[in-house]
């Protein structure tokens, strides 16, 4: 894939940070009670946010709905101005230098293309190329690579309104890269796509950073995209980073508990025994959640019942993510 950086707004240091914001914090004034008498109230949506992304990173930012992510999204881009704290991105205060950090950055939302609706893929295209003032020679060759390494070529004629979700995924990512940008964006990239199409996105984005050193901050409800892309996450909950770190060190972190998946030589009511707790039967099948040591709850179930087979599931991403939101207490972090 051959990079276009050079011809556009040089990017500074590559030692710098790509993201740099310490104590970050944006409010916003409600107003409520009746027409006549209505009260301003100050709400914070981010406070005291401190991250550093380095060049390369993949790095998944995680959240509940309402946590802060979005607002966080904002500020990064330029669209919303920090209430306090320091922010660069990619050298570059993104609300006051929004014209020339579109140069450094591509963003990509999953729920709203940057596409125009009417026109052929191939003229969307174009017109980026356009508005990025990107040299006519080196837009097509990185016009060449990304079609190649998208698979662009079937849909490139068919008008944006007509390409299936995963198509206009891909061309949406197109467009968000031929300036070359030092910075990829991603708000839900992979929402309502089926398995085929996810797993092209999630392939096209590790060759991206492994080629190119294109780091990326992803945001994604879709915890199959964290586990495949990121060896980094942030997460955010009331405004507040509740973790930084590896993924291995979140499982470490928080105390999700493990799954006994048992299965009987026949059908039998829920099992009962001390330190698990039946969460789910399907037929022989029963699932215990598990409170103490796994040996002694075995034990106490081959006491108890006629066992075929027995397996141990440890926590996956998802039951961690889930046990964090719900308030757990996080012990570790960078």
């Amino acid at each position: 894939m051959t990079s276009v950086r050079e011809s556009t707004d040089p990017a500074g240091s590559a030692a710098e940070p790509v993201i740099e914001a310490v104590g970050l914090g944006r409010d916003f004034v409600l107003s409520e009670g009746p027409f006549l008498r209505r009260r301003r109230r100050t709400v914070s949506a981010v406070s005291d946010v401190t991250l550093t992304v380095r060049p390369g990173e993949i790095v998944g930012y995680l959240g509940p709905n309402g946590a802060g992510k979005s607002s966080t999204m904002k500020m990064l881009t330029g669209i919303l101005t920090p209430t306090r704290g320091h922010l660069r991105v990619t050298g570059l205060e993104p609300s006051r230098q929004r014209t020339r950090l579109a140069g450094r950055i591509g963003v990509v939302f999953g729920q709203r293309t940057t596409l125009w609706w009417d026109l052929p893929l191939r003229d969307s295209l174009a017109l980026t190329r356009h508005m990025y003032r990107v040299p006519a020679a080196d837009h097509a060759r990185r016009l060449a690579g990304l079609t190649e390494l998208l698979e662009l070529g079937p849909f490139l004629s068919t008008p944006v309104r007509q390409l299936s979700l995963g198509q206009r995924m891909r061309g949406d990512l197109t467009a968000a890269l031929l300036h070359g940008p030092r910075l990829l964006v991603l708000d839900e990239p992979t929402i309502g796509l089926d398995v085929v199409s996810k797993s092209t996105i999630r392939e096209f984005l590790l060759r991206l950073n492994a080629e190119e050193g294109t780091t990326i901050l992803l945001t994604t409800h879709d915890l199959g995209d964290v586990e495949r892309l990121c060896e980094r996450v942030v997460v955010i909950d009331r405004g507040s980073l509740a973790y930084d770190g590896g993924l291995d060190g979140l499982r470490a972190s928080v105390p999700a508990p493990r799954v006994l998946v048992v299965d009987l030589a026949a059908p039998a009511p829920p099992i009962g025994v001390e330190g698990g707790r039946c969460v789910r039967v399907d037929g022989p099948r029963q699932w215990l959640e598990l409170s103490e040591n796994p040996a002694a709850v075995i034990t106490r179930v081959a006491q108890r019942h006629e066992v075929a087979d027995l397996t141990l599931r440890e926590p996956d991403i998802e039951g961690v993510v889930a046990a964090l939101y719900r308030g757990a207490a996080v012990g570790g972090g960078a």
